[in-house]
């Protein structure tokens, strides 16, 4: 009876262990399917086309110059900043503060037509102006007031602002008025001693991107080219070329105008009253196709929030408006960073993060 009791001990001892070694390699099967599972919506997550930054500000920031001069120079200097951090689309948007915060000075500059001066469009065309290549913006930008000061402006010296004498398969053009046999493109300045024909009849003076038929003999200067999509040397050639200039009438117009199908994926707010801390160790940007950083004005976003009719938001609550609502320079030695500042700081704080994004994309 005992020997029995003995062998009855051991065959329990026996399936209890052999249940720990099915529930052990179960574990390790459900592990490793459920690592497969997530590495393959790792795969389906990640962009397959290269992402986009844009960034949006308001036109009062403008409103913090004087002079009609230095509103130039001023807005040259967010130019040069969007430029530096190949920034792909910048939006200015009226946060209603503009008109109240412009300064007798500048008002004062111009006389009575300057009452009819709006910030938010003359910083528009200032950056639009900026980001034409020189050899097109007598054909694009008509005489204009808001342009009396455009020599103080520095060149933005972006690579698809080329000379004459530089040879690459994509520039930037103005289709012109030459007469086109029937059968035949439109004949194209894009900033060579002769002007190149393309594959398709377009209207005088519209702005397009073309891909040039390069001649083996470098001498010779292409007569024939393709117009393309206006990001294709970016995706295509690996060269950033230029920023698009969209106006929004709100700061809610900034999402709901977006050219983006599905709109911003990943939204960043900057405010020194940020829930985020850019110097914390663990601060990182996640994964994103359409990124949107938003700037404030001189008041900050708050006020821009408070004035925004279409936002059903406390200024209090503004950091639920974004994704990320980032302090990008804490321990500040100033009471106030001006807004140009505050571009150049923040986007140099964001620009290895979202370079490690770009640079990880898987483009097809």
């Amino acid at each position: 009876m005992a020997e029995d009791k003995k062998m009855k001990k051991e065959k329990k001892k026996k399936k209890k262990k052999e249940k720990k070694k099915d529930g052990k390699k179960r574990r390790r099967t459900s592990s490793s399917s459920s690592d497969e599972l997530k590495k393959k919506k790792m795969k389906k997550k990640r962009p397959t086309t290269r992402p986009t930054v844009t960034l949006a500000l308001p036109g009062s920031i403008i409103s913090n110059a004087q002079t009609r001069e230095l509103q130039t120079y001023l807005a040259g200097q967010i130019g040069r900043t969007l430029s530096i951090f190949n920034i792909d689309e910048v939006v200015v948007f009226d946060d209603g503060l503009a008109k109240s915060k412009s300064s007798a000075a500048a008002q004062s500059d111009m006389g009575r037509e300057d009452r009819k001066w709006n910030p938010n469009v003359f910083l528009a065309r200032i950056l639009q102006y900026l980001e034409t290549p020189q050899y097109l913006r007598r054909s694009l930008f008509p005489v204009h007031k808001d342009l009396k000061y455009a020599g103080l402006l520095n060149p933005l010296d972006a690579p698809h602002h080329m000379r004459a004498t530089q040879r690459l398969e994509y520039r930037e053009g103005v289709t012109t008025n030459l007469p086109v046999r029937k059968g035949r493109g439109s004949w194209v300045d894009v900033g060579l001693k002769k002007p190149v024909q393309i594959d398709r009849k377009i209207q005088q003076n519209v702005r397009v991107t073309v891909k040039l038929d390069l001649p083996e003999d470098p001498k010779k200067q292409p007569t024939r080219g393709v117009v393309v999509p206006p990001r294709e040397p970016l995706t295509k050639g690996g060269r950033y070329w230029g920023y698009r200039t969209r106006l929004a009438p709100s700061l809610s117009a900034v999402w709901s105008q977006s050219p983006y199908k599905g709109g911003y994926d990943l939204t960043v707010g900057t405010s020194d009253k940020g829930t985020i801390v850019i110097d914390d160790p663990k601060f990182e940007i996640p994964s994103f196709s359409h990124l949107l950083v938003v700037f404030g004005g001189l008041a900050g976003i708050e006020d821009c929030v408070a004035n925004d009719d279409a936002l059903d938001v406390d200024p209090t609550d503004t950091h639920t408006l974004f994704d990320m609502y980032v302090n990008t320079c804490p321990k500040q030695g100033s009471r106030t960073i001006r807004s140009e500042e505050a571009i150049l700081i923040s986007m140099a704080r964001f620009q290895p993060h979202i370079n490690r994004i770009i640079d990880s994309v898987i483009v097809v």
